[in-house]
């Protein structure tokens, strides 16, 4: 294996991470304290819960660290397979936890976890593994995108039977910039696009309710109290919070009135207690990961750490944007979580983790090789 001299990793994006998590805690305490005591009769269930996420994650993102990452690219099948088989649990009867219809839970004994949140991070191991050993033959149409599409779909069919669109949008949107990354050709890439589109438009056909997302999507007021009610109290959240907030602690929207206040709703209620100039704050530090991340992959010492980069990096940063544009209605409500903030352990020891490999390449650079 080839040597490489170490340098030091980017603290500053490990600083930006953590205050995030940092934030997303303090967020947590005031968005869910309602819901904790109405369900809990404990005002800080929810945050507590979330602590100790944190502290796991931490441990994780250290542990990733100082794991060489050219160790996940030996391991990348037998780990998305692994990833795969426990994204078939849900469905298992007495292990696969169902809410609001949607088959995305395993519980055991008291743990709960969301698989596709893990299958995030191995689909990204696994794909810029395999993307590096192709090299130029990506460019091949039966050879590069046959058989990335093939992933794609069958990828696509199982965290649809869940079924997931959100989390299925932020997979394809990651999957098509790491094939970009790794040199395929524009054509295919278009081709791909078209398959995407026709395969959303019948997704939403052949369900109603995401029919009426996307009603509900292009005009917001039909229906202020049955399907568009999410997102207009989405929308007086971050309107009633002006430019400097309502204050911390001071939602009017998470007394109930706004549904999943401390999860995938909770930039509304950021930008209601710290206003818009705040709120701003959030999307200009996710800008800043972004371009660290990229930063990061462009000084990758090889194929595999600079598409391994460039994964983690976009599947974190379009999460983030999809949530945030879903909250002011630029994109149709989706229900994905915003890295390092909502409220969702799986979620947050995941992105940690993710972080931390994303660490470790940065301490490599082309000026290292020896």
């Amino acid at each position: 294996m080839m040597r490489m001299r170490k340098f030091k990793p980017d603290y500053l994006f490990a600083l930006v991470v953590f205050l995030l998590c940092l934030f997303g805690l303090m967020m947590i305490s005031s968005a869910s304290i309602v819901i904790s005591q109405e369900r809990f009769g404990n005002n800080f269930y929810y945050v507590t819960h979330q602590a100790v996420s944190l502290i796991i994650g931490l441990i994780l993102m250290l542990l990733a660290y100082f794991i060489d990452y050219r160790f996940w690219q030996k391991i990348a099948l037998t780990f998305f397979l692994a990833s795969l088989i426990i994204l078939l649990g849900v469905f298992i009867p007495k292990i696969g936890q169902e809410f609001g219809g949607a088959h995305r839970w395993i519980g055991i004994g008291g743990l709960f976890f969301q698989p596709s949140e893990i299958i995030k991070l191995t689909f990204v191991i696994y794909l810029a593994a395999w993307l590096a050993k192709r090299g130029d033959k990506i460019q091949n149409f039966s050879l590069g995108f046959i058989p990335f599409a093939f992933l794609m779909i069958v990828l696509g069919f199982l965290i649809m039977s869940q079924p997931d669109l959100g989390t299925l949008s932020v997979i394809v949107i990651t999957g098509a910039v790491v094939f970009f990354a790794a040199g395929a050709r524009l054509s295919h890439l278009g081709a791909g696009a078209a398959i995407v589109a026709a395969l959303f438009y019948f997704l939403i056909k052949i369900a109603p309710y995401r029919l009426q997302r996307f009603l509900v999507f292009l005009n917001p007021n039909q229906e202020t109290l049955g399907a568009a009610y999410h997102i207009n109290q989405a929308l007086i959240a971050i309107g009633s919070g002006g430019l400097w907030g309502l204050g911390f602690g001071q939602s009017k929207q998470k007394y109930l009135y706004l549904p999943q206040a401390h999860t995938d709703s909770i930039f509304a209620i950021i930008a209601e207690e710290l206003g818009f100039i705040r709120a701003g704050l959030v999307i200009l530090a996710f800008i800043f990961l972004g371009l660290k991340g990229l930063k990061i992959a462009q000084n990758a010492p090889d194929d595999f750490g600079r598409l391994l980069a460039v994964g983690i990096t976009s599947w974190l940063v379009f999460q983030a944007f999809i949530n945030i544009a879903a909250m002011v209605n630029l994109l149709p409500f989706t229900g994905i979580p915003l890295p390092f903030i909502s409220f969702g352990g799986t979620s947050l020891i995941i992105s940690l983790f993710g972080a931390g490999i994303l660490l470790n390449i940065s301490k490599y650079s082309h000026k290292g090789e020896v």
